[in-house]
């Protein structure tokens, strides 16, 4: 029987997770969608937290793929850092069978494990509410995308410690390689 593993991704994925995204994004206006490059800069740059590229493996394939990197909120008490999640991509001929489910948990389940607190996504909403995000205007939270509603939403996660504060409030600021999506 065949199972799904879920992993941190290891620097011999790089190839397949390239496969993974260029063809879960594919679009006929581009040759490579940008999501691609989007993740190869994420990669070498210093908000990316390997322990939070998780892959979905299946029957020795990668085909699913899902990350979370390091944004910061500016906020009242200063600079506070987050998580944003994305890209999330499935490999065509495995999606609607969980996989993106599985590797979207996995991450996020990783992220508390680090003590992490939020993390912001720009998606379907129906979608993310499965994992708990909700719209992130509610939560005092803005960004380039605040003006699409529901697609712009947060997730809290459950804090590491009792004396854990309030996540943070304000403007969430992304790195540059996400200005090219």
């Amino acid at each position: 029987m065949t199972t799904l593993r879920l992993r941190p991704e290891d620097p011999a994925d790089a190839g397949p997770v390239r496969r993974v995204l260029a063809a879960a994004f594919a679009r006929p206006d581009v040759a490579t969608p940008p999501e691609v490059g989007l993740v190869d800069e994420l990669r070498g740059s210093d908000v990316w937290i390997p322990e939070l590229a998780m892959v979905a493996e299946y029957g020795g394939e990668v085909v699913g793929y899902a990350l979370l990197t390091r944004v910061r909120v500016k906020s009242e008490r200063g600079s506070e850092p987050a998580l944003a999640l994305g890209p999330l991509a499935v490999a065509p001929h495995r999606q609607r069978v969980g996989h993106g489910t599985a590797v979207v948990q996995a991450s996020l389940d990783a992220a508390t494990e680090l003590g992490e607190r939020l993390v912001v996504v720009l998606g379907d909403p129906g979608y993310y509410r499965r994992f708990g995000f909700e719209r992130a205007d509610r939560m005092g939270l803005t960004s380039p995308w605040s003006g699409l509603g529901e697609p712009w939403q947060c997730l809290v996660l459950p804090p590491s410690t009792s004396d854990a504060g309030p996540p943070p409030q304000g403007e969430v600021v992304f790195p540059p390689p996400w200005s090219k999506v």
